[in-house]
């Protein structure tokens, strides 16, 4: 029997890979469906009621199921709830779960911790631990749907990690959960947000991928953007404009580019007209306006609201397309990687 840091995680397995472990297992091929569909509902072992308690034992040896388990559990009064994942080596990560007026939205991580460095952001206050495999991500959104009791309709890859450094796992995550048969969600209901690694959107728009790519700007003007986003150093702003606009042209997907308000930072009438100068030579796009979520490791403050709406307001005038996120779970640790950090005290 192998040991659990060497089990592969099953909920990792995609339709045809379970197939073909039928096969060697001498199984008829119907049990890969099956299993598949007992997998999406987080059912354990013992709830597999159809699958032969032989096939189950050889399972369990050879492979990981594992069911997440609650460390802490937050729930805002507009309905939002925060949750503390501790997974099978003990390690953290959050995830979220938000009610709008057209369904539920979970919001998961895809890595624990975060190397990117954001000076905003608590997520990447602890440092990179290790990446997330396809099952540990499914397993966030399936556990965060029966932890709250609510059926999650929307993803949005946005929690804690860089979904673009966990490329290959986040893709088969994708496959995972739009795959017939399992969790079944759409590819337009899912939305993947980068700081913005032009490798991961120019792979994304060769695969043609139909999901929703929001990439986090903060600012049109290279030295703020270097200085807020460590990462971004490395990447100009013209080349990861040449990367969304070939996105966009390629795939027909408009991008939302997400802005954090940060005051006397990147909130200035200049900033305004850079970012829509920038957002049309990239081929248009969404601006997301987000109030900075104030953290204690960090100075920085949110724009007062009378600014955003200036900003806002100048962008429209300028022909960009803008919206001010509505804040959930004020009342809460909503910011990325804020529960995390605080219970583990990194």
């Amino acid at each position: 029997m192998r040991g659990t840091s060497e089990r592969l995680n099953l909920r990792s397995m995609e339709p045809e890979e379970l197939m073909g472990l039928m096969k060697e297992l001498g199984q008829p091929g119907f049990r890969a469906g099956q299993l598949f569909s007992w997998l999406a509902k987080g059912t354990e072992w013992t709830g597999m009621k159809n699958i032969p308690a032989v096939l189950k034992g050889r399972l369990e040896e050879e492979y990981r199921l594992y069911r997440p388990t609650v460390i802490e559990k937050q729930d805002s009064a507009d309905g939002t709830v925060k949750l503390l994942w501790k997974l099978w080596d003990g390690q953290s990560v959050e995830s979220m779960l938000m009610e709008y007026g057209y369904g539920c939205t979970a919001c998961v991580s895809t890595q624990v911790g975060c190397a990117m460095g954001c000076a905003f952001c608590a997520s990447t206050k602890g440092g990179f631990v290790r990446d997330l495999d396809a099952g540990e991500i499914l397993e966030q959104v399936i556990f965060t749907g029966l932890e709250t009791g609510k059926t999650v309709s929307r993803v949005v890859l946005m929690g804690i990690g860089e979904p673009m450094a966990n490329f290959d796992e986040v893709m088969r995550f994708l496959r995972l959960i739009n795959a017939p048969g399992g969790v079944g969600l759409g590819m337009r209901k899912i939305s993947l947000s980068t700081c913005g690694l032009v490798d991961g959107i120019d792979k994304l728009a060769m695969l043609n991928v139909q999901l929703t790519l929001s990439v986090s700007l903060h600012s049109a003007v290279q030295e703020v953007r270097r200085d807020l986003m460590p990462a971004a150093r490395a990447v100009s702003l013209e080349r990861l404009q040449r990367s969304c606009r070939e996105y966009f042209e390629k795939t027909g997907r408009r991008i939302s580019y997400e802005y954090a308000m940060i005051d006397r930072v990147n909130d200035s009438d200049s900033d305004a007209r850079a970012l829509a100068s920038w957002v049309r030579g990239a081929g248009g796009g969404h601006v997301n306006l987000i109030r900075l979520n104030r953290i204690s490791e960090s100075s920085l403050q949110p724009s007062p609201e009378s600014r955003v709406r200036r900003f806002a307001d100048l962008l429209q005038s300028l022909g960009v397309a803008v919206t001010v996120r509505r804040r959930l779970g004020t009342d809460i640790d909503a910011a990325c990687g804020q529960l995390r950090r605080k219970t583990d005290g990194f």
